[in-house]
């Protein structure tokens, strides 16, 4: 909640309505010294004359509290780009604890909760040991249940359910996340062409367009995401991973990936690399990995989700549909970090650490996130 403006308020209705201090003190029965006081913020009135103050004023209490239980969706942009400023600027315990208080403060705002909880996962790894980030998940994964049990937003609470699953795996509880999710995918087909046939249908060709072009933008991430898994999945198949990887690498070509949506490609190019290590295919892992680190040290920064030349009506959506806040949801300097680590700490790829190749890319990651 915000912060109680309750002097604030009186003063205002008082001068709306012509009331003297007087008057609302002899109907109230308090003395003229106690509503002054009230309206300077050195006291508050007794809990047990609120009501008798909101309906002499015809008010309700929250209103003359000013307590708002809910963000718009400007001040939760405010609020997540500055807390996301804190895990970079402050120390990580300090903005934690910051998150902890607007979570409370916020409690029914169930947007803002997703947030902070999407902003707890995405940064736990700064955590400093694997027990505190594992507690600072547990956190958010309170977050996002609550969310899902209680907001009537079925967006809200789909949303909520991803990323409690998303909470489970990174706690190492599949079963958990089976029970959560397990079920027989559906053959239900997208709205979007119904949808676009309807617009061209009453002659907005502009807004049918747009809408297939949301629909193949969609579809074309979760191919992208579908396959990506599915062929680090296929470490146990040669063949079966090849033709994976070539489909996958073939699709992210053809609709300019590295342009269109360079973090998911990046993350597509780190599971590619650990197969061909699998295989113990030196060469094709460090192919791989040379376009990684091209990309992961070329001008995608800032890392901002947009249309391009073949997906020209998307912007005006993505900008109304990313509520958590701008994308991605980590600061530059965490993500560049993020993107060394990746090689470094990868156990996938030690066995390369000696080749010159790679230490030329670790150098290059390392100069990249240094801002030389």
């Amino acid at each position: 909640m915000k912060e109680i403006h309750l002097g604030r308020i009186l003063i205002e209705n008082r001068h709306k309505r012509g009331i003297t201090q007087e008057d609302l003190a002899k109907h109230i029965g308090v003395t003229t010294a106690a509503i002054s006081k009230w309206e300077t913020g050195a006291t508050y009135p007794d809990i047990l004359l609120l009501p008798q103050l909101a309906a002499y004023f015809d008010i309700s209490i929250d209103e003359l509290m000013g307590y708002q239980p809910q963000l718009d969706k400007e001040e939760i942009l405010k609020w997540y780009r500055r807390l996301s400023e804190e895990f970079a600027s402050l120390p990580f315990d300090e903005a934690v604890a910051h998150c902890r208080d607007m979570a409370k403060k916020y409690y029914s705002c169930y947007p803002f909760l997703l947030q902070i909880g999407a902003l707890l996962v995405n940064y736990s790894s700064l955590a400093g040991s694997p027990g505190k980030s594992e507690q600072v998940i547990n956190e958010a994964l309170d977050l996002f249940r609550r969310v899902k049990t209680e907001s009537e937003d079925p967006v809200h609470a789909r949303e909520a359910l991803q990323m409690e699953a998303y909470c489970l795996l990174a706690l190492e509880h599949p079963s958990e996340v089976l029970e959560l999710l397990e079920q027989e995918p559906s053959m239900a087909m997208p709205s979007e062409p119904l949808l676009a046939s309807a617009y061209q249908m009453a002659g907005n060709r502009r807004e049918a367009k747009r809408v297939l072009q949301i629909g193949i933008y969609q579809g074309l991430l979760s191919l992208v995401d579908l396959l990506t898994s599915y062929t680090g999945l296929c470490t146990d198949d040669r063949k079966t991973f090849k033709e994976s990887s070539r489909r996958l690498q073939s699709i992210a070509s053809t609709f300019h990936m590295d342009e269109l949506h360079p973090g998911i490609l990046l993350s597509c190019y780190i599971i590619l690399a650990q197969g061909w290590a699998s295989f113990g295919e030196t060469e094709k892992a460090l192919d791989i990995l040379e376009k990684y680190t091209d990309l992961a040290t070329g001008a995608i920064y800032p890392l901002q989700l947009h249309g391009d030349a073949y997906f020209t009506l998307l912007n005006d959506w993505l900008d109304s549909t990313l509520e958590f806040g701008e994308y991605p949801p980590r600061k530059e300097s965490v993500i560049r970090h993020s993107m060394t680590q990746a090689l470094t700490d990868n156990p996938a790829f030690h066995n390369l650490m000696d080749q010159p190749r790679f230490q030329l890319m670790m150098d290059r990651l390392k100069r990249s996130e240094e801002g030389k």
